[in-house]
């Protein structure tokens, strides 16, 4: 609560902002889940631990193995506010869509349920909000926070993606791909969304931009997953992410 407080109190000396009210201040927490029954409920632990006003709204996307009867009693201990069961596995994007329908604060961020994002960082992903800075802002893993030693030729991947989608929006980000994307909620809900799997980052990035959005980018820590820890994401994802940011910034909606 205290780096909350610091950070509503600096809204008073704000100038020709557009600040969140302290009192109106609420953040959605969207964690899409599918097959991650080892690691859910310490996610939940770490998001609540966070002492702000919040509301968690898991998606459990068809899981084959018991997340969601970790989900259900983890709403019937009150840890988690809304569970929504996909009645077939529909892919990341899709559960993230159906969670901001859901939402209700006048922030949202998500935050996958495999431990590779820390909740820790948050303060720094919502003061440009709070303040009235910023409209959206992304953390990323490429500007200085400590990460894990990993695929080399993941981070070429994401480096390439992130130019190819900056030549698109003109936007001049580091990590396009990030899970940590944390925008107004009135904003989010505004977005007309369509990708079902990992078409998200570059759709809601596209869509941020033709909304002339203003976005912030802060440095993130980040703990990635190797495949044998469940790491999903595929150069299959890599390919087709292409031809998202193509469709998504030429073909608006």
């Amino acid at each position: 609560m205290a780096k909350l407080d610091a950070l509503l109190g600096a809204v008073a000396r704000t100038r020709g902002r557009s600040p969140i009210p302290r009192e109106e201040f609420r953040l959605s927490v969207l964690i899409p889940v599918y097959n991650e029954e080892m690691t859910i409920e310490t996610v939940v632990e770490l998001v609540r631990a966070q002492g702000i006003p919040l509301e968690i709204i898991c998606v459990n996307d068809k899981s084959s193995d018991r997340s969601g009867e970790i989900l259900d009693r983890l709403k019937a201990a009150g840890q988690v506010n809304t569970v929504i069961h996909q009645p077939v596995n529909c892919g990341k994007g899709a559960a993230i869509r159906t969670a901001i329908k859901a939402s209700t604060g006048s922030v949202v961020i998500v935050q996958d349920a495999d431990l590779e994002y820390d909740p820790s960082d948050w303060s720094a992903l919502m003061e440009p909000l709070i303040d009235g800075r910023a409209d959206a802002v992304f953390g990323s893993r490429f500007l200085g926070g400590p990460h894990r030693v990993l695929y080399f030729w993941h981070s070429v991947g994401n480096n390439v993606l992130t130019t190819l989608s900056n030549m698109f929006t003109n936007l001049n980000l580091t990590d396009m791909e990030t899970c940590y994307k944390a925008m107004r909620g009135d904003v989010a809900r505004s977005l007309h969304l369509t990708s079902d799997r990992f078409g998200f980052e570059p759709e809601v990035t596209a869509r941020l931009a033709q909304a002339n959005a203003r976005i912030y980018e802060v440095p993130i820590s980040y703990s990635g997953r190797t495949y044998a820890e469940g790491k999903k994401i595929s150069w299959k994802d890599g390919v087709a992410a292409f031809w998202h940011i193509v469709r998504f910034n030429l073909f608006v909606k």
